[in-house]
């Protein structure tokens, strides 16, 4: 072909490239800008490393022809898909374009999202969904519909086959909120992201509730009451770097091992810190955070869900290089106790771990199940068997510290060896019984205590507390009965879970055949 043949075509699809990238146009472009929002594309550009994005279905249009739509046809139709690379790893992407029909969801949107979430099934890679959407194209009345249904059905069969992670940029409403809801992570920005059924409107005219957007669904909400957003950021910088480094403790898929990074922190590094960090009164409260730090390669914990449940603390280490999940009782919130919110929080990264073949580290200082009414009524027997079912139920590598309190059926649920934790440590201020000293007394020797009074009943009590601590509160009735392999002193704990891990680092283990089980949800 000659030249002058092949200059027109090229300049075509030029044109095209840039009628497509120019989205909304440049007046709606601002508008997103001054509301400190980027792009999709730009957004696109952030995350992926450079010039590794390839844009698929660039000039895809709706088809829509009610209400004066055939006339408003813009290349893309509201949403940006493709592929690149996270630190040279492949992932799969779609953007919302808010600058197009404000990203609402459409037939031909939404066909878009479901070719690329099939992608990433096919090829085994991580899935990132980026949400900045007015809802459903009410145009296009049922197919817009249908649209969220198909990406709903893709979302639950693609669980547990890749990592899929939503990034909530802006408004997500509606049925729109139950795509990111069943991915594995969600992350928002704060006072720009806002999530919920139903918004502050219809909320005031059926209920007669005042609530501004931010306080219904912003990402504070999210993060600490709902506990629906795992991460949250000041701006969308910071959160596209979060997720690239969340992707970094990910394997691409469920049959691919996890990525191993370099590490120069020794192994056998010991920590005199950790000697120090747990109180000798058993009802002081110390950090937990601190522990894992001190273990974990160069002192990096990425944590999940910070903000949400406090009590109890999950998030990614590296250990000589090796991702581990980690879930940790917080002996500063709430005494480290376990309570509907904490069970359900554990329960579900646990399961995302599984899934993923990423080992499990679990440190247990718990006094047991948080009392009360509320909580009773609430369900926490069958939200407390959650992280029972849920650790009773992963197969991959399991290793379990028991630094202080493991007390009564709290013991038993936190990856106890009874639950098929493969092994399982305790330092020597570990204290595993049924109950604590006091307790314990009161009821044993209720009758022998029933006829003191005053000093001689302190006097009389102490004792016997001092007797039952002795016997109970300490690993060694637990480690002769082999439901404890080791004690460890603390400050070699970095040196024992590299090592323990590393041993378990080819386990294999078959369940039963079953179609599925019937965790209580």
């Amino acid at each position: 072909m000659k030249n002058s043949e092949v200059r027109p075509t090229l300049q075509a699809l030029f044109d095209k490239e840039q009628e497509a990238e120019a989205g909304g146009g440049k007046e709606r472009i601002a508008k997103q800008h001054a509301a400190g929002k980027l792009t999709a594309r730009e957004r696109i550009l952030e995350l992926l490393d450079p010039g590794s994005f390839i844009e698929f279905d660039k000039f895809v249009t709706h088809r829509c022809s009610n209400f004066g739509l055939e006339s408003k046809k813009v290349l893309g139709d509201g949403v940006v898909t493709g592929t690149g690379k996270v630190h040279g790893r492949d992932v799969f992407v779609f953007a919302q374009d808010f600058t197009v029909f404000g990203g609402s969801l459409a037939g031909a949107h939404a066909k878009k999202i479901c070719k690329v979430m099939d992608l990433a099934v096919e090829n085994g890679c991580p899935i990132i969904g980026l949400s900045d959407s007015g809802g459903a194209r009410i145009q296009e009345g049922v197919e817009s519909l249908a649209g969220y249904a198909d990406i709903f059905y893709r979302n639950v069969h693609t669980s547990g086959v890749v990592p899929q992670i939503s990034i909530i940029l802006g408004p997500c409403a509606g049925g729109a909120v139950y795509s990111p809801a069943i991915t594995d992570f969600v992350f928002m920005v704060e006072n720009t992201s806002h999530m919920f059924i139903t918004g502050p409107d219809v909320i005031k005219t059926v209920t007669h509730e005042q609530v501004t957007k931010e306080d219904l669904g912003g990402a504070r909400t999210h993060a600490e009451i709902s506990g629906v957003t795992h991460f949250t950021s000041p701006d969308e910088r910071t959160c596209l770097q979060q997720v690239a480094e969340l992707l970094s403790y990910l394997p691409q898929n469920n049959l691919d091992p996890t990525p191993i990074a370099p590490c120069n922190d020794p192994v056998a590094r010991e920590e005199e810190e950790l000697n120090s960090v747990i109180p000798l009164d058993s009802n002081k409260p110390y950090d937990m955070k601190q522990v894992i730090r001190l273990v974990a390669d160069n002192g990096e914990f990425f944590e999940s869900q910070p903000l949400h449940a406090a009590n109890i603390v999950t998030g990614f280490i590296r250990l000589n290089g090796r991702s581990v999940g980690v879930v940790a009782n917080q002996p500063a919130v709430l005494a480290g106790c376990l309570d509907i919110a904490a069970s359900a929080k554990a329960a579900r990264f646990v399961r995302f771990c599984d899934a993923f073949q990423i080992p499990l580290l679990t440190l247990v200082d718990v006094p047991g199940f948080l009392p009360g009414v509320a909580q009773e009524h609430g369900g926490i027997i069958k939200h407390g068997a959650k992280l029972l079912y849920a650790f009773a139920e992963a197969t991959v590598p399991k290793v379990t510290v028991i630094t202080r309190k493991a007390y009564g059926g709290a013991y038993d649920v936190m990856s106890s060896k009874h639950l098929h934790a493969d092994i399982n440590l305790a330092f020597p201020t570990a204290e595993v019984a049924v109950m604590g000293a006091q307790g314990a007394v009161e009821i044993i020797f209720r009758d022998q205590l029933k006829g003191l009074s005053g000093d001689e009943y302190e006097k009389e009590k102490g004792k016997l507390v001092a007797e039952y601590s002795e016997a109970f509160l300490n690993p060694w009735q637990a480690t002769e009965l082999g439901f404890v392999d080791r004690v460890i002193e603390p400050k070699k704990a970095r040196a024992a879970l590299v090592n323990s891990f590393e041993l378990l680092r080819n386990k294999r283990k078959a369940t039963p055949k079953r179609r599925h089980g019937n965790i209580p949800l």
